[in-house]
């Protein structure tokens, strides 16, 4: 360079690089963060839905199985000893056999507990009786119903259905057929029934075959309009109840069943305000609610 002249300097610019480019990382964790919330949704949807019985059922299946706390023997039941000292590997405690062993009964309860033996036969007793109780009522119901729909749909019976009256009482359910006014189910002073009666015995033998139950069966007069009780009504009353044995019996009933054939002449009318009414002469068939039958040794120790 010649004297005098400007120096030439040489400037070097470094350009920055350019920003390098990110991506779709982001991208990534967004998705996994939205697919994450939605499983976490759709998860408490499910809980939401699922019964208790359901859940359960998944928990049951996802518990581990027979896992011990402990990776040695000790860890099961017995601590690694056995339950007395004269076993093979004998090491054992009574502490830890009185631990495991149940209660023993306290001697100050026994006289608790002989009551409470004694009372746990009467309450299954009672429990039996209730459930046959039970039983007896739905099959009288469900009896009386049969009747009742077998007269409607009987044209032949239909116009009798006013002459019989069912209900439950304490002896059984009771099928009576009343006299209505103008309507005898016997003639006067007559034993046999007519037609019309015979026709309603028989569809009150349906009813009854379909039932286990012993059958009681009482015949009833009314009082003479003059308020005579001639002693011959006892007679009348008992041979009417046997003739509607007799059409019962051929009917289908077996004779077995009949428990009592009994005339209670006018003692019991229908309508005690006025036992002058037809509806009084009857005749009234039960069947006898049977006490439940208990083996020979129940409710013995």
């Amino acid at each position: 360079m010649a004297i005098g002249e400007a120096p030439i300097l040489i400037k070097k610019v470094k350009k920055a690089a350019p920003h390098a480019h990110h991506g779709g990382a982001w991208k990534v964790a967004y998705a996994d963060f939205v697919t994450a919330m939605m499983a976490f949704f759709l998860l408490m949807w499910l809980i939401n839905t699922t019964s208790p019985e359901q859940k359960r059922g998944i928990a049951d299946y996802f518990a581990p199985a027979s896992i011990s706390e402990t990776t040695s023997g000790s860890g099961g039941i017995l601590g690694g000893t056995a339950l007395g000292e004269d076993g093979a590997q004998g090491a054992g405690a009574q502490a830890i056999i009185e631990q495991l062993a149940p209660e023993a009964p306290n001697p100050s309860d026994g006289t608790q507990q002989d009551a409470a033996k004694q009372l746990a036969p009467e309450a299954s007793t009672e429990a039996l009786r209730e459930a046959i109780l039970q039983r007896e009522q739905a099959a009288f119901a469900s009896a009386a119903q049969s009747l009742r729909q077998a007269l409607q749909d009987m044209p032949e019976l239909a116009e009798l259905s006013k002459s019989i009256l069912i209900d439950q009482t304490p002896e059984g359910l009771r099928i009576q057929l009343v006299d209505q006014e103008g309507r005898s189910m016997f003639a006067t002073g007559r034993t046999e029934p007519n037609d019309r009666a015979k026709l309603l015995l028989r569809a009150v033998a349906k009813i009854v075959n379909q039932l286990p139950n012993r059958v009681s069966i009482a015949g009833h007069t009314n009082v003479s309009t003059n308020g005579a009780k001639p002693d011959g009504d006892w007679q009348l009353s008992a041979a009417r109840a046997d003739a509607a044995r007799r059409v019962l019996q051929s009917a289908g009933v077996d004779p077995d069943r009949v428990y009592q054939v009994s005339g209670k002449a006018n003692s019991e009318p229908l309508y005690p305000d006025d036992p002058t009414l037809a509806g009084n002469r009857r005749i009234a068939i039960v069947l006898l609610r049977e006490a439940p039958v208990l083996p020979p040794n129940h409710g013995l120790q």
